[in-house]
């Protein structure tokens, strides 16, 4: 009999011991992820001519919400948007239903010299940090991402590092600019958005996730004088899963 207390008493004391040891481990990983937790968005606006537009005037989408909110407006209010020219203004628009970037410039461009085109890239960004983690995984749903969102549709992801623990989705859609600029017949312009949503942390090492998501618009000829469908193309779940696989 005593040896069975013996037996039992030794079996109790390690299921204690491995359960504090289990809880210790787990309440250590889960205060190093939120207390490393660092999250941050990524937007980025490009605009590509090969000659000199005039009088424009683009209204962008700019990434939010289900809700409206985004998490780059307070920067662009405060004109803090790096890339900027001096003879570019930046304003938001609000429509009622979303928040628009207006973009307008007398001019942007340089002419022809000699026969030869000269390309100009106008390209300005905002960083700004959010104060909670980004959801990676379902982004349409829970992050900020340019709407409206068309159509959208899972389509093939590009090839991946085999090693990731997730695999990630990617999706397509329509959505809509507007871009007013006069130009000669033979200008081309491009326009571009991107944002990057991505949690970064740090258990033992640094691991980060994040999504992607970017509009284009297919390449303008001559002036234009209104909207124009731009395509949507969304890769989420790229990286580590956001809570650590412990």
């Amino acid at each position: 009999m005593d040896k069975i207390i013996k037996i039992v008493l030794g079996l109790f004391i390690i299921i204690v011991v491995a359960f504090i040891a289990c809880a210790s481990y787990f309440g250590y990983t889960d205060v190093a992820y939120r207390n490393s937790l660092s999250a941050n968005y990524l937007y980025t606006c490009t605009i590509s001519t090969n000659d000199v537009l005039t009088n424009v005037t683009l209204f962008l989408p700019v990434p939010a919400e289900p809700n409206g909110n985004s998490p780059v407006v307070t920067q662009i209010s405060n004109h803090d948007v790096s890339g900027v020219p001096d003879t570019m203004n930046l304003t938001l628009y609000d429509t009622g239903k979303a928040t628009l970037l207006k973009v307008s410039a007398n001019s942007i461009g340089s002419p022809v010299i000699n026969g030869t085109t000269q390309p100009v890239t106008v390209m300005f960004t905002v960083n700004e940090s959010s104060h909670e983690h980004i959801d990676t995984t379902s982004p349409v749903q829970n992050a900020a991402v340019f709407r409206p969102l068309n159509g959208i549709h899972t389509t093939a992801c590009p090839a991946v590092d085999s090693t990731s623990n997730t695999t990630p989705v990617c999706y397509q859609y329509l959505t809509y600019t507007y871009a007013d600029y006069s130009a000669a017949p033979s200008t081309t312009v491009n326009i571009n958005e991107s944002v990057t949503g991505t949690n970064t942390w740090t258990v033992f090492s640094p691991a980060s996730n994040q999504f992607n998501n970017q509009i284009t618009v297919l390449t303008l000829h001559g002036g234009n004088h209104g909207w124009v469908t731009a395509l949507g193309w969304l890769e989420s779940s790229l990286g580590s899963p956001d809570v650590p696989y412990l």
